[in-house]
């Protein structure tokens, strides 16, 4: 298993109980097998920071540095149907996904990734963006169907090192000044 670097936002307590009990009834009448992903796990990715070129720490200390420059309040999101992605052979990604509820999240990656340009990262700012919270994985490939939604508030946005877990190296709050 790799570790990977990256940038993310993540439900609050409650909004990931929420999840995890709509993934378990979804899971259950679709006859997945695979496991679901845990309530401290749940997260959307917002940039990626593994892959580049130069060192480590120093893609770390310039992601750090753009995450705080970025001013903006904190906002509602709202995911409203599950869907399976592509992925690999028997391991597709089953995710929630959300419409105009995730607006203001577009809008707060644009603002980070402008950030990120700005501090020299324009190599980690993939314009391509579809925004999702990936439920569990399993080699089953199911529809898009709707869901009741699901709202939470984003207040702070994290930097997560995985590897067998999730751990949180700096944590920044959403803010106007």
């Amino acid at each position: 298993m790799s570790a990977h670097l990256f940038l993310a936002s993540k439900p609050d307590a409650d909004a990931a109980a929420r999840i995890h009990r709509m993934a378990e009834v979804v899971k259950c009448a679709r006859l997945f097998d695979g496991a679901l992903i845990g309530t401290d796990r749940l997260h959307v990715t917002l940039f990626f920071l593994d892959g580049g070129s130069g060192s480590v720490e120093r893609i770390l200390r310039m992601a750090c540095e753009a995450a705080q420059e970025v001013l903006m309040p904190p906002f509602e999101v709202s995911f409203d149907r599950v869907a399976s992605f592509r992925g690999r052979p028997d391991r597709h990604p089953f995710v929630l996904l959300g419409g105009d509820g995730l607006r203001r999240l577009r809008l707060f990656r644009q603002t980070l990734g402008a950030a990120m340009v700005r501090k020299g990262l324009r190599h980690l700012v993939n314009k391509e963006f579809t925004p999702h919270v990936t439920l569990l994985y399993d080699k089953r490939h199911v529809e898009e169907q709707p869901i009741e939604p699901i709202f939470w508030t984003v207040g702070e946005f994290v930097l997560i090192h995985s590897m067998y877990g999730h751990t949180h190296l700096a944590r920044w709050p959403l803010r106007v000044e």
